[in-house]
C-alpha cells in the first residue's frame, strides 16, 4: 500500500502541475479575445471561441482540483461517489488517449494531430483550437499538459481507489459465491458497448459503410478510431468478466481497471463529441467536414454514452462485496 501511495502522490501533484500551463493559456485566450488583444481561431466567432475555450478552462480547473483531491487528506473527506464519478470522467478523457499521444509523438507528423471537432471518437484537446495556428512552444505546453495529466491520473487513481474501497480490488475472479449468470441489465450494457466498438473497429480496418466522406480520413482519424474501438471492446470484456466471475483466478483489479477506463472513455468522449457533431451537422462550417455520416455518428455517440454509464453501473454493482457477515 505504501508503494501505491508514494506513486499516487507523485502522480497527483505531477498531474496538477502539468495541467496548470494549459489552464493559464486557455484563460489568456478567453481574456485576450474578449478585450480584442488576441484573434479568435480560424473562422470561429467571438462567442464560439469564448464558449469553447471557457468550457475547457472549467474542465482544466476541475482536473487540477481532482488531481489534488486524489492525494491530499481532504480528498478522503469528500463524498466518495461524486469524486469517483469525476475521476471516472477525467480518466476517460485523458488516460484513454495516452497511446495516441505516444504514437503521435513517435510519428512526428501533422497527420498524427486531431483535426476537427467531430473527427473520430476522441481528440487530444477537448476544446479544440477552432483552426488556430499555435506557436510551437504553446502547442508543446498544451500537449505536455494532457500527457502529464493522463499519466498523473493513471498513477494517482489506483492508490486513491484502493484506500477508499480496498475490498473492491481484493481477491480474484471467482472467489466467493459469485453469480451464476450475467444479469439482463449487465448484458444490455455489454451489448450496447459492443455496437460502437464493432463499428469503430470496422472503420479502423478500412470499412466505408456509414462514412459520408471517406476521403477525409487521415492517420490521426485511423489511430483515434482504432483506440476508441479498443477501449469500447475492453470495457465490454471487462464488464462481462467481473459480472460473471470468469476467467476464474484472474486478479480482480485487472478487469476493474480496464472496465473503469473503457467505460469512462465511452461516456466522456462520446458525451463531448455528441453536441459537437450535432453542431457541425446543423451549422455546416466550411472548414470542418468529418468522414462519418452525421446521423451515424450521432447514433453511435448516443449508444456509447448509454453503454458507458451502464457498464460503470455493472462494474460497481459486481465489485460490491457479496459476503455478508452474520447478524
Amino acid at each position: 500500500m505504501a508503494r501505491w501511495d508514494g506513486m499516487g502522490r507523485i502522480g497527483g501533484y505531477g498531474a496538477a502541475l502539468a495541467m496548470t500551463p494549459y489552464l493559464v493559456i486557455k484563460i489568456s485566450w478567453v481574456v485576450g479575445a474578449l478585450f480584442g488583444l488576441l484573434p479568435t481561431g480560424g473562422d470561429a466567432t467571438l462567442a464560439e471561441w469564448v464558449v469553447l475555450n471557457g468550457a475547457t478552462v472549467v474542465m482544466a480547473g476541475v482536473g487540477i482540483a481532482l488531481a489534488l483531491a486524489l492525494v491530499r487528506p481532504w480528498g478522503m473527506r469528500i463524498p466518495g461517489p461524486p469524486l469517483a464519478l469525476a475521476a471516472w470522467v477525467g480518466a476517460g478523457f485523458l488516460v484513454s488517449v495516452l497511446p495516441f499521444a505516444v504514437v503521435g509523438s513517435l510519428l512526428g507528423s501533422d497527420d498524427a494531430e486531431p483535426d476537427g471537432a467531430a473527427d473520430g471518437p476522441a481528440a487530444t484537446d477537448p476544446g479544440g483550437d477552432a483552426g488556430a495556428t499555435l506557436p510551437a512552444w504553446e502547442a508543446g505546453l498544451i500537449q505536455a499538459g494532457f500527457v502529464g495529466m493522463g499519466l498523473g491520473l493513471a498513477l494517482a487513481l489506483p492508490g486513491y481507489l484502493r484506500r477508499r474501497w480496498p475490498t473492491a480490488f481484493a481477491g480474484r475472479l471467482g472467489d466467493g459465491p459469485g453469480r451464476s449468470s450475467v444479469r439482463w441489465a449487465i448484458r444490455s450494457a455489454i451489448a450496447a458497448g459492443a455496437v460502437p466498438g464493432a463499428v469503430w473497429l470496422y472503420w479502423a480496418a478500412g470499412g466505408t459503410a456509414g462514412l459520408a466522406h471517406p476521403d477525409r480520413r487521415d492517420t490521426a482519424w485511423y489511430l483515434l478510431t482504432a483506440l476508441g474501438a479498443w477501449w469500447a471492446l475492453a470495457a465490454v470484456a471487462a464488464g462481462w468478466a467481473v459480472a460473471a466471475g470468469r476467467p476464474a483466478g484472474t486478479p480482480r483489479w485487472v478487469p476493474l481497471a480496464l472496465g473503469w477506463l473503457g467505460s469512462g472513455s465511452l461516456f466522456a468522449w462520446s458525451g463531448w463529441k455528441l453536441p459537437l457533431t450535432l453542431y457541425v451537422a446543423l451549422a455546416r462550417p466550411d472548414d470542418t467536414v468529418p468522414p462519418e455520416h452525421p446521423a451515424v455518428a450521432v447514433a453511435l455517440y448516443g449508444v456509447a454514452i448509454t453503454a458507458g454509464a451502464g457498464l460503470l453501473r455493472a462494474l460497481v454493482d459486481a465489485a460490491r462485496p457479496r459476503d455478508r457477515p452474520p447478524g
